[in-house]
C-alpha cells in the first residue's frame, strides 16, 4: 500500500469518526442529565437496605440484643404483632426476613379500603425478632404522591421513573436505550486510529484544564463501559419488560411471567370447601423441610382466595454461587409446593433475564459487584458534565478561531 493510500484511508476513518462524534455528542446531549439523575441515585441504591438501617436506626435496628440470637419468635407471633399495629383497612401484603441477627423484620401492609382517604398507601411495619414486638409504622409508599415520603423510597422512584409514574418509567426505558447507543459511539469515537491503545488510555502529564477533562471523560467512559452496559440494559428490562421480551424470544422460548416473579400466573391455590388456610409459620416450615439450604429474605402472603403463598430464598449455593434463588409456591391451604424455581434454570432466555436483577444491583459477585455498580452510577453524572466541559470548550475555540479568521 503506498502512502497516499494509507491516507486516503485514514481520511476516510477520520470523516466517520466525526460523524460517530456527532451521534454520540446529540445523544448524550438528550440523554445525559437524565441519566446523570438515574445513575447517581442507581449507584446510591446498591445500599438501600443499608441506607434505610443508619437513617431510621430505631425502626431498623434492633437495640437489645439476647445472648441467644437463635431464639426468634415464630413467624406468626411476628405477623400478629403487625397485624395488631396496621393502619386501618390495610392488609399484609410481603414480609421482609432480617438479614443480620440485630435486623428487624419489616412487613409491608397496603391500604385497600375504597372508604379511607390513605387508600392506596403503603406502610412497613418494623417487628422485633426476638421479642415479637412492633417498633414502628413508616408510611413508605403514599399513593400517587412522591414528596413526603422517606429518603430512601423518594430515591428509588427518582430512579425509576423520574417522579412521574408510569410515564416516567417508559420514558426511562426510552433514555436507558439512548444511553446504551451514546456509550457505544463513544467507545466507536475514543478507538485509536494509530491502534496506540496505551497512549489512548492514559492521561497526559502536566496537561492543561482542558486535556485533562478530556482525558477524565474518555477514561472513565472506557473503564464503566462494561458495567454500564450491563446496567442500561437490565434497566430497560425492568422498565419495558414487554418489548424487551418480544426482543429475548426471537433467540429462546421464555417462560418467565414478568419481569419481577419467577412464579408463572397459572399457580393457583385450591380453595377446597371448608379447609382453612395454613398460617405463614406453616409456609415457612414446609420450604424448610424441603429445602434448607440458603437463607430466607421474602414472603409474598396471598392476595385473595386462589393466590399461593411465595417464600423466596437467597444464598443457596447449589442454585448458584453468584446468585443462589429459590423461589417456592405453596398451595395456601394443602400446603402442597405448587413450584419450585431456581433462577438461572431453565432455557437461555429465562436464564439471562434471570440474571438481570443481580446484575443491576450487582449482588451478582457480592461486595465487589455491589461496589462496581455504584461506581458504575457515579460514572453517570461525571461523563455528563465532562461531555458538556468538552463540547463548550470546542464551542469557544470554533467561535475563537471564526474571529481570527474575520480579522
Amino acid at each position: 500500500m503506498t502512502i497516499p493510500k494509507i491516507d486516503a484511508h485514514l481520511a476516510k476513518l477520520k470523516a466517520r469518526r466525526k460523524l460517530w462524534l456527532s451521534v454520540h455528542l446529540y445523544l448524550g446531549l438528550i440523554a445525559g442529565a437524565i441519566l446523570a439523575v438515574v445513575g447517581l441515585t442507581g449507584g446510591m441504591l446498591v445500599f438501600y437496605q443499608e441506607m434505610q438501617e443508619a437513617i431510621n436506626p430505631e425502626l431498623a435496628m434492633v437495640s437489645t440484643l439476647p445472648k441467644n440470637r437463635t431464639k426468634l419468635q415464630s413467624l406468626d407471633d411476628i405477623v400478629a404483632a403487625a397485624e395488631k399495629a396496621k393502619p386501618q383497612g390495610s392488609r399484609f401484603f410481603k414480609l421482609y426476613y432480617p438479614r443480620q441477627s440485630d435486623i428487624a423484620y419489616k412487613l409491608l401492609y397496603f391500604v385497600r379500603d375504597a372508604n379511607q382517604v390513605n387508600n392506596g398507601d403503603g406502610y412497613y411495619i418494623f417487628v422485633d425478632p426476638y421479642a415479637a414486638q412492633v417498633q414502628g409504622v413508616q408510611l413508605w409508599h403514599p399513593h400517587d404522591k412522591y414528596w413526603g415520603r422517606p429518603f430512601v423510597s423518594f430515591i428509588m422512584q427518582l430512579h425509576w421513573c423520574l417522579l412521574l409514574g408510569k410515564s416516567g418509567g417508559i420514558i426511562n426505558g426510552i433514555l436507558a436505550v439512548l444511553s446504551i447507543f451514546s456509550l457505544l459511539t463513544g467507545l466507536i469515537v475514543w478507538w485509536p486510529l494509530t491502534r496506540k491503545f496505551k497512549q489512548a488510555l492514559a492521561f497526559k502529564r502536566n496537561a492543561s484544564a482542558v486535556r485533562f477533562n478530556f482525558d477524565l471523560h474518555k477514561t472513565i467512559g472506557f473503564y464503566s463501559a462494561v458495567v454500564l452496559l450491563s446496567v442500561f440494559f437490565s434497566g430497560i428490562y425492568f422498565n419495558l419488560p414487554d418489548q424487551v421480551n418480544v426482543l429475548i424470544k426471537l433467540f429462546s422460548p421464555i417462560k418467565r411471567p414478568n419481569a419481577f416473579s419467577s412464579i408463572p400466573l397459572e399457580i393457583r391455590s385450591d380453595p377446597q370447601a371448608g379447609r382453612q388456610a395454613i398460617s405463614a409459620s406453616e409456609a415457612e416450615a414446609i420450604v424448610q423441610k424441603r429445602s434448607p439450604a440458603g437463607k430466607l429474605w421474602m414472603l409474598i402472603a396471598p392476595n385473595n382466595s386462589t393466590d399461593a403463598y411465595k417464600i423466596m430464598k437467597n444464598e443457596v449455593t447449589e442454585v448458584s454461587r453468584f446468585t443462589g434463588y429459590r423461589d417456592f409456591a405453596i398451595d395456601q391451604y394443602s400446603g402442597e409446593i405448587l413450584k419450585v424455581y431456581d433462577r438461572g434454570t431453565g432455557s437461555v432466555g429465562d436464564a439471562f433475564l434471570d440474571w438481570q436483577w443481580p446484575l443491576h444491583s450487582g449482588h451478582a459477585f457480592g461486595w465487589a459487584g455491589r461496589i462496581l455498580v455504584l461506581i458504575a452510577g457515579l460514572a453517570c453524572p461525571v461523563l455528563y458534565v465532562t461531555g458538556v466541559i468538552r463540547w463548550l470548550q470546542k464551542r469557544k475555540a470554533r467561535k475563537k478561531m471564526a474571529v481570527m479568521a474575520g480579522d
